[in-house]
């Protein structure tokens, strides 16, 4: 039987001995070599990579997402912030509306939250009980293959694993300094006090959806979350093999 994750006994923070100023210089050189597999990529039109990322409020999705995949070229680069479903939205089966954003062959796609929030919010507010969410499980899981194995997308899935502490840290800097203040919302603390629901259904999310496995990433400190998540994309796409395609022949009249 395999073993359960259990969240509280996984670290949140970089090793001791790590220096910050090791990791942002080597994150400086692995965004240099993004760059150009990211070209690679866009060029050659085989591959499509799909970055899927996860984790409580205020554990650094958007500084990620800035962090990683600004360096790169945006024609080849899409972000897609999954917010509360719409009327419309909610009349179709839930992953309608992530598949419109799935990236086409030669594209990257973050999602800055994706359909595990309809594993997560749903069931920590009581939307849908263990039954339909087992049952969305196994449906994540086939659409998860098929992108795989149907349209040759690569998936990166990333819970970005943030102490308590820190997320209240972070929440109250949204209250004090100007330049954060834009991000903050009262929902947030409502959030925060459900904090063991939400890592009870996490914990289940990375034990039931793992056919691609989950990566869970100490997100206490941005300069090593942004690392981590660099390198990964970085040694997935040298897995590649990834070639420039020659001058296209021009046909005859």
């Amino acid at each position: 039987m395999a073993k359960k994750t259990k969240l509280k006994s996984i670290r949140t923070s970089a090793p001791r001995d790590a220096r910050k100023e090791d990791y942002k210089d080597h994150l400086d050189k692995i965004l240099v070599e993004l760059e150009e597999l990211q070209n690679l990529l866009y060029a050659e039109g085989k591959h499509s990579i799909l970055v899927i990322i996860q984790g409580m409020d205020a554990s650094g999705k958007d500084g990620l997402t800035r962090d990683v995949f600004t360096s790169m070229n945006p024609q080849g680069v899409n972000v897609y912030s999954f917010k509360e479903p719409t009327p419309q939205e909610l009349s179709h089966d839930f992953l309608w509306r992530v598949h419109k954003q799935v990236p086409a062959k030669g594209m990257i796609e973050v999602f800055n939250r994706s359909h595990y929030e309809d594993i997560l919010v749903t069931r920590v507010h009581r939307m849908i009980d263990d039954k339909l969410a087992k049952s969305r499980m196994i449906a994540i899981n086939d659409f998860e293959r098929m992108l795989v194995n149907h349209n040759n997308t690569h998936i990166l899935k990333f819970y970005l694993h943030i102490s308590h502490d820190e997320q209240m840290k972070r929440l109250e800097e949204r209250m004090e300094k100007p330049q954060k203040m834009w991000k903050y919302n009262a929902d947030d603390l409502v959030e925060s006090a459900l904090w063991s629901e939400y890592q009870k259904y996490y914990e289940e999310m990375i034990d039931n959806c793992n056919e691609i496995p989950w990566q869970v990433i100490p997100a206490d400190q941005n300069w090593y979350k942004s690392y981590l998540v660099a390198k990964s994309l970085r040694d997935l796409m040298k897995s590649l093999k990834m070639k420039y395609p020659g001058m296209k022949k021009v046909k005859k009249l």
